[in-house]
C-alpha cells in the first residue's frame, strides 16, 4: 500500500482521506469525524502544533486517556516534524515527571477530569525535577492557569495553512515518530525510539494479516500510551481507512453496547477482556453479529476461550501474537488459517521481513524444540534507547539482533512458543522450569479460566512451583485437587507445590498480570507457613 507518496503518517493519512472523504474515520461518543474532516484536523492541529513552538525534532508528551483529542494531538505534533511522547496514565506524578525529564519535551497535553485524576496538579508537585518549564494544554477538565484545548486550537490560526502543508510534506520516512518508554519490569523505564518509515510498513503488514481494511470497524480498549493501543489501536485503523472508536475504561455493559450501536468488526484484547464478554449475563441481550475478528496478546491462551469465542460468537478470525516496545508492536503473529491449538499455544510466526531465532547464552542459534532466549531482527526495531547508547548496545547486538530477554521456542514451522521471561524462569532440583509451559498445561484443567505460576524459595529443591488460579464461572476445584491433577499430567518437578484458589489476578493497564505481586504474595505465604 505504500506509494512515493508515504514519506510519513500524515502524509499517509491525507491521501487516504481523499480517498474516503466521507467514510467515518473516528467516532468517540457523540463526536463523529469523517476522513474529509480528519484530513481538514489534520492540517488545523498542525498549524497549532507550529504556533506553540514545536520544531522538526522536538518532543511533545501526552498524558490523557483514550480519546479524539489524544488522536488530533498527536498528529498535529507529527505533521510539525514532532515526536509523540505517549505518558502511562498509570504513573505517579513522579513517574510521570521523570519521562518528561528524560524525554526533553517541550509541551504536555493532558487531562484534569478522568476518574477524578487531574493529571496537571499531580505533575505540579514535581515540577522542580523537570530541567525547564514545560507548556501544559488541557485537553479536558479544569485549565487553571494551563492552556485549554480551544485555545490551542484557536492559535493555530496565527500560521498559514500553506506553512503547515509544507511542515507536513517535509517529514521524511527516517523521521523519529515517537518515543514509547517500556514498562520498566527490568529496571528504570527506557524511550523506544520509532521512525514514519517503520511503522507504515509494518502495520501494513499488520492490517493485511489481520484483515482489517477500508469499511472495518475497531474498537480500542487498550489505553493509547501503549504501542497495542496506540500504533495496532487507532493508527493502524486509520492507515487503512477503517473506523476508530476508542474507549476510555473497560466497562462489560458498555463495551457490549458499543459493539452492537457501533457495528464492531475488531476488538483485539488480553484473555481477560474476552472472557468478560463471553461470561457477561447480558451478552444475549445485543447483537453482537458484526464481529469477525480479535488478536489476543498473552503468553498462554487457554483452548476453551478461543473456541467459545468461535462456536458462542461470530468471531472468524482469532489470533495470538508477541511483541515489545522495542519492536513497536508485533514482532510475530498467527495467520487466519491457523488451527485451534496453534492459536493458543503459539505466538505465531515471524511478521514479514522479521527473524526470530532462539540462542543459548553465548548467542548460538538453537535447533527447533530447544529453550533459549528469543532475539529478533527486522527492519521494523526501535532506531534505539533514547539518549543511551549503552543500554542501546547491550539491547542490539553489532549483528542487529535484539536480545529480548524472553524465554521460548521455535517449531518445525517456524512458530514461536513463550516460556517466560529470563527472570521468570525458577529452578527445582536442578531442572529449569518455565512458568508458561506450566500455565499451560494447567489451562487443560476444565475448571480453570486464567492461571499464573511462580517459583518461590525452598530449602531442599532450592525453589519450588506456586500457582494462582482463577475459576470458571459455576466451577469449583480445590488446591489439593489440582496438586493431584498436575502431578499425574506434567514432570514431577514441573508440578506447583503450592496452588491458591483466586477471585481474579492482579493486571495492570494493559491486562497483563503482575507477577510481581503474586510473587510477594507467595513468599508472604511461604513465610508465614515457615515461622509456624
Amino acid at each position: 500500500m505504500i506509494d512515493d507518496t508515504d514519506r510519513s503518517i500524515p502524509a499517509r493519512l491525507l491521501r487516504v482521506a481523499a480517498a474516503h472523504p466521507d467514510q467515518e474515520a473516528v467516532v468517540d461518543g457523540e463526536i463523529r469525524i469523517t476522513y474529509a474532516r480528519l484530513a481538514t484536523a489534520i492540517v488545523q492541529a498542525t498549524r497549532s502544533a507550529l504556533a506553540a513552538g514545536i520544531l522538526p525534532g522536538d518532543r511533545a508528551a501526552i498524558l490523557a486517556p483514550n480519546g479524539y483529542r489524544w488522536i488530533l494531538a498527536a498528529l498535529g505534533i507529527l505533521g510539525a516534524r514532532g515526536v509523540v511522547v505517549p505518558v502511562n496514565t498509570r504513573f505517579k506524578g513522579a513517574e510521570a515527571a521523570d519521562v518528561l525529564a528524560r524525554s526533553g519535551a517541550r509541551i504536555l497535553f493532558t487531562d484534569n477530569d478522568f476518574l477524578g485524576i487531574d493529571f496537571a496538579q499531580l505533575l505540579a508537585e514535581h515540577t522542580a525535577a523537570l530541567p525547564e518549564p514545560i507548556r501544559v494544554v488541557v485537553m479536558n477538565g479544569p485549565a487553571r492557569e494551563d492552556v485549554p484545548w480551544h485555545r490551542y486550537l484557536g492559535d493555530g490560526r496565527l500560521v498559514a495553512e500553506s506553512a503547515a502543508t509544507a511542515r507536513i510534506a517535509s517529514v521524511g520516512p527516517d523521521d523519529p515518530c515517537d518515543i514509547l518508554f517500556t514498562s520498566g519490569t527490568t529496571g528504570r523505564p527506557k524511550g523506544a525510539v520509532s521512525t514514519h518509515g517503520r511503522l507504515l510498513r509494518l502495520y501494513d503488514d499488520w492490517s493485511d494479516i489481520v484483515g482489517l481494511r477500508s469499511g472495518g470497524r475497531q474498537l480500542v480498549i487498550t489505553p493509547f500510551f501503549h504501542s497495542f493501543g496506540y500504533k495496532a489501536g487507532w493508527l493502524a485503523t486509520l492507515l487503512r481507512g477503517a473506523t476508530v472508536v476508542p474507549m476510555a475504561v473497560f466497562d462489560v455493559d458498555t463495551v457490549l453496547a458499543t459493539v452492537e450501536r457501533e457495528r464492531i468488526t475488531l476488538l483485539p484484547g488480553p484473555p481477560t477482556l474476552l472472557q468478560d464478554l463471553l461470561d457477561s449475563p447480558d451478552r444475549d441481550r445485543y447483537d453482537l453479529t458484526s464481529l469477525r475478528a480479535t488478536v489476543i496478546g498473552a503468553a498462554t491462551i487457554p483452548v476453551d476461550l478461543i473456541r467459545r469465542l468461535r462456536d458462542e460468537m461470530t468471531f472468524t478470525t482469532v489470533l495470538s501474537g508477541y511483541g515489545l516496545t522495542e519492536t513497536n508492536g508485533p514482532a510475530s503473529l498467527c495467520r487466519a488459517d491457523d488451527d485451534l491449538d496453534t492459536i493458543a499455544h503459539t505466538a505465531g510466526k515471524a511478521m514479514p521481513g522479521t527473524e526470530i531465532r532462539i540462542v543459548d547464552g553465548n548467542g548460538t542459534e538453537l535447533p527447533p524444540g530447544a529453550h533459549g532466549e528469543i532475539v529478533i531482527r527486522g527492519y521494523h526495531l526501535m532506531t534505539g534507547y533514547l539518549d543511551d547508547p549503552v543500554a542501546t548496545a547491550a539491547a542490539i547486538d553489532g549483528a542487529g539482533w535484539l536480545h529480548t530477554g524472553d524465554l521460548g521456542r521455535l517449531d518445525e514451522r517456524g512458530y514461536l512458543m513463550i516460556t517466560g521471561r529470563m527472570k521468570e524462569m525458577f529452578v527445582v532440583g536442578g531442572f529449569n522450569v518455565y512458568p508458561a509451559e506450566v500455565e499451560e498445561l494447567l489451562l487443560g484443567h476444565e475448571a480453570l479460566a486464567r492461571v499464573a505460576v511462580v517459583g518461590l524459595p525452598d530449602t531442599r529443591l532450592g525453589e519450588v512451583g506456586m500457582a494462582f488460579v482463577v475459576p470458571r464461572p459455576g466451577a469449583t476445584v480445590t488446591a489439593d485437587e489440582l496438586i493431584t491433577w498436575a502431578r499425574a499430567r506434567m514432570a514431577n518437578y514441573k508440578a506447583p507445590r503450592y496452588v491458591e484458589i483466586c477471585p481474579a489476578l492482579p493486571t495492570n493497564a494493559l491486562g497483563k498480570i503482575r507477577k510481581d505481586e503474586l510473587l510477594a504474595r507467595g513468599l508472604s505465604r511461604a513465610d508465614a507457613a515457615h515461622r509456624r
